[in-house]
């Protein structure tokens, strides 16, 4: 990264570069989300190639599962390809505020889950998405990334099971036992 320029501490990793879209520069990003609103209001976006740069996003909408963005400094095909497999951040800052009892995905990972017998089922890892809804990826904070598939609870985001979210105190109410 060139010296001097001030990279946001809140920055958060949104989508991908998957490829080119069309012959003028346009790129087609796979959103981490399925709702891609943050994306499309942020005006500024942080990409990692060749190395964390600040691009001004001059245009940008919806394509299938895709966002297809025109961004700054690309000017045709080959600059857009050039940029497959770059990562896109934005600021937290941008992202769109919520209704009451909503979150974003990345608010909620790292919170403890707890059940309604006070028990710990360990932080949320993770999330995905079945399709459906939600579910929140629970399991001790040591297990290594690698490991997580064969420790981790798979609780379903739904109210049904998640009772409350208490984003201040960084934690989660389940109801959900320690042997599920």
């Amino acid at each position: 990264m060139s010296a001097g320029v001030h990279v946001p501490e809140d920055l958060v990793l949104v989508g991908y570069v998957s490829g080119a879209f069309g012959i003028q520069g346009w790129v087609r990003i796979r959103p981490y989300s399925a709702d891609a609103d943050a994306m499309l209001s942020a005006k500024d976006w942080w990409i990692d190639r060749p190395e964390l740069q600040e691009i001004s996003r001059l245009e940008a909408k919806i394509h299938g599962e895709d966002v297809v963005a025109r961004l700054k400094g690309v000017a045709d095909r080959n600059a857009a390809e050039a940029l497959k497999g770059a990562t896109v951040k934005i600021s937290r800052k941008h992202f769109p505020p919520l209704a009451e009892g909503e979150f974003y995905w990345i608010d909620l990972v790292g919170l403890e889950v707890r059940n309604l017998d006070g028990e710990s089922l360990g932080v949320v890892r993770d999330l995905m998405d079945n399709g459906a809804h939600p579910i929140l990826r629970v399991a001790a904070p040591e297990v290594p990334e690698a490991e997580l598939h064969k420790h981790e609870k798979l609780i379903p985001f739904v109210e049904h099971f998640v009772k409350q979210v208490d984003q201040t105190a960084r934690s989660i109410q389940v109801d959900w036992g320690t042997d599920y």
